[in-house]
């Protein structure tokens, strides 16, 4: 993928991969914003909902009906990559961050790379021995980031628990796992058409959950700021970043649009401790800057290889 790009890429694809940084950065906070007056599930679902039927929209206006034309093979891939993308994925952050604080969720989450180098491994491709470094260094990281304990601050929207960490780390086996699914089976030949189809099923499932167990939107006790993060949520994040996303891939060498799963953490951190006050331990900073030279080391010993679906998107 990397041979075939141009040596010199518009200035267009590097305006792209910034609002990739910056959006699927700032999903952290925005789903802190909104969870402290939505249930978190309820929030998800109808944001994936939106977001998925507001692209699907855009799809059938530029491509037509035939881009959600599927095989039963691909009908199925997207359906589980939906139910682990969005449902598990982005469904158990945005209920960990209820324990877990923004920037902390999207330090944890950096760790999807790791995970799929794993996954690689298990289904027979050998990594090489410095990528194998790389996820070594990235889990004595997490080690450090889940045993740390809280500091002042550094909690989500209503206090501190000792399984928020494990559940966002739970939601980044999941999000890899539906990642590297779809390099290995059938999928759409449309990429917009499968995230469509990806966000309807997971807001679905969300939704269902969300009724089952009982969550009901009060929608006179939300307040402006949660609805105008739900909006950008699911309007701006789900399209204009998967649209940049997909601009940057076509345009950069994949190695560099790679930059973004140790940069999205970095953005949280910021927004958070700028918007919302939170605060981290010296020990939780360190945790998460070995987690994010590990990414790096990763990202660098992968890159000669141009294999397809090494890294997953973490913020959509």
């Amino acid at each position: 993928m990397d041979a075939a790009v141009s040596p010199r890429p518009p200035a267009l694809a590097w305006v792209a991969l910034g609002v990739v940084y910056v959006l699927w950065g700032s999903t952290y906070l925005g789903n802190r914003l909104i969870i402290a007056d939505v249930p978190p599930l309820f929030a998800g679902g109808a944001r994936f909902l939106v977001g998925g039927s507001l692209l699907a929209l855009v799809v059938l206006a530029v491509a037509g009906r035939s881009a959600f034309r599927m095989t039963r093979r691909q009908l199925a891939t997207m359906a589980l990559s939906g139910l682990l993308l969005p449902a598990w994925g982005n469904g158990l952050v945005t209920l960990a961050q209820q324990k877990v604080a923004s920037g902390l969720a999207a330090l944890l989450i950096a760790a999807v790379p790791l995970y799929i180098v794993v996954l690689r491994a298990l289904t027979g491709d050998r990594p090489r021995p410095a990528t194998l470094a790389g996820v070594a260094v990235g889990v004595a990281g997490l080690a450090i980031l889940v045993l740390a304990g809280p500091s002042g601050g550094s909690g989500g929207v209503q206090g501190s628990a000792w399984w928020g960490p494990w559940l966002v780390l739970l939601a980044g086996l999941g999000w890899a796992t539906g990642t590297f699914a779809t390099t290995r089976l059938p999928v759409p030949a449309n990429p917009f058409a499968l995230a469509a189809g990806q966000m309807f099923v997971g807001g679905a499932i969300l939704m269902t959950v969300s009724l089952a167990s009982g969550d009901r939107l009060d929608i006179g006790s939300v307040s402006v700021v949660a609805w105008w993060a739900w909006a950008y949520m699911a309007v701006v994040v789900s399209l204009a970043a998967f649209g940049a996303y997909a601009f940057a891939l076509a345009s950069l060498p994949v190695s560099t649009v790679a930059t973004y799963a140790y940069v999205n953490p970095v953005i949280a951190v910021l927004l958070g401790v700028l918007v919302v006050n939170e605060r981290f331990s010296a020990v939780q900073l360190v945790g998460g800057g070995v987690v994010l030279v590990a990414v790096v080391l990763v990202i660098a010993a992968e890159r000669p290889r141009k294999r397809r679906g090494e890294l997953a998107p973490s913020g959509t």
